[in-house]
């Protein structure tokens, strides 16, 4: 059992882009990572996962040796490549806000 948080911005990017419909695939998403950890589509790291919503990609990491996954960022098949790279820029700063989370629970 994997526990699951959200950064700000996906919060953020969730509320702005998303439908209703949208958000609560997003939750199903969640349970779904919750039960099982690596799901979806690998991004070039095993640890850097998307699922499709639509015309959108909801991204996310999986930390295995903390059994917890952080969902990071939203995007369309556009801007996926820019989404990605970004996300792989600012893996310290993830990998030290989920200790973060991690610690605080």
């Amino acid at each position: 059992m994997f526990k699951v948080f959200r950064t700000e911005e996906f919060e953020r990017l969730m509320h702005k882009i998303l439908t209703k419909e949208q958000q609560e695939r997003v939750v199903k998403i969640e349970e779904e990572i919750s039960e099982k950890g690596f799901t979806g589509n690998r991004l070039g790291l095993n640890f850097l996962r998307e699922k499709r919503i639509s015309e959108r990609r909801v991204y996310f990491l999986v930390y295995d040796d903390l059994k917890a996954v952080l969902m990071v960022s939203i995007s369309d098949k556009k801007t996926q490549q820019e989404t990605i790279d970004k996300i792989k820029e600012y893996l310290p700063e993830f990998k030290k806000l989920m200790n973060e989370l991690i610690k605080s629970t």
